[in-house]
């Protein structure tokens, strides 16, 4: 489980395809003092660190990785965003993130407002339900606040600590990124669909579109 804040900027230095894609990653958070078997985000992606090597470390990609990933693309010299694992009694500054990406979208547009900067990315329509206006979403592994929804996009903004802190600045329009949506939309659509759709919840409360809707879930 990870809060979306990111620790640092890790430069690629290696990538070793085979039947498992290794990657191998330099940072600043001390790869030294990283446990063999734990976590690490790496643009938002759950991995495993396997292997340690003054300040790298490695980590392995599976296929599955790759297919619902941007790592499919990584290349020696790419800067990617890093947070390790949260652990027991850390403060929760961003929400909470399981590392799983859900799909791969892309920038659409980017201007200035302010000292901010503003970015638009697609909207896949299996994640729509899951994204409200000021609700949360992470974008490589950064935990935002949703601007504004749209039938197929949405917009967050980064503050200068968030621009000079991650990648996601530099992106162009066209680039890809990893998105993950709220884990509590997730669990608030699937209450929905089974009420809608299999009849209500045994032991539920009655939940319906009308109180989903109230309560600022749902699509538009």
């Amino acid at each position: 489980m990870f809060t979306g804040l990111i620790q640092d900027i890790g430069q690629v230095e290696r990538v070793i395809s085979g039947e498992m894609t290794d990657l191998w990653i330099r940072t600043s958070l001390g790869a030294a003092s990283f446990a063999l078997g734990e976590s690490i985000a790496v643009d938002g992606a759950c991995l495993t660190v396997v292997e340690r090597a003054g300040d790298s470390f490695r980590v392995q990609a599976a296929p599955e990785t790759l297919r619902r990933t941007t790592l499919d693309a990584v290349r020696p010299g790419d800067r990617v965003n890093l947070e390790r694992a949260l652990a027991l009694g850390d403060r929760l500054g961003g929400h909470l993130v399981s590392g799983h990406v859900d799909q791969v979208s892309q920038v659409l547009e980017t201007h200035p407002e302010g000292g901010s900067w503003v970015m638009v990315f697609g909207l896949p329509a299996a994640l729509a339900p899951y994204f409200i206006e000021k609700g949360s979403v992470a974008i490589d592994g950064i935990s935002l606040t949703v601007n504004s929804v749209g039938a197929d996009r949405f917009a967050v903004q980064l503050i200068p600590e968030t621009q000079e802190r991650t990648t996601l600045r530099a992106k162009q329009v066209g680039a890809r990124v990893n998105l993950e949506a709220d884990p509590i939309g997730k669990y608030v659509a699937r209450l929905f669909l089974l009420q809608r759709g299999q009849g209500p919840v045994p032991g539920g409360s009655g939940l319906t579109e009308a109180a989903v809707r109230a309560a600022g879930f749902g699509t538009p």
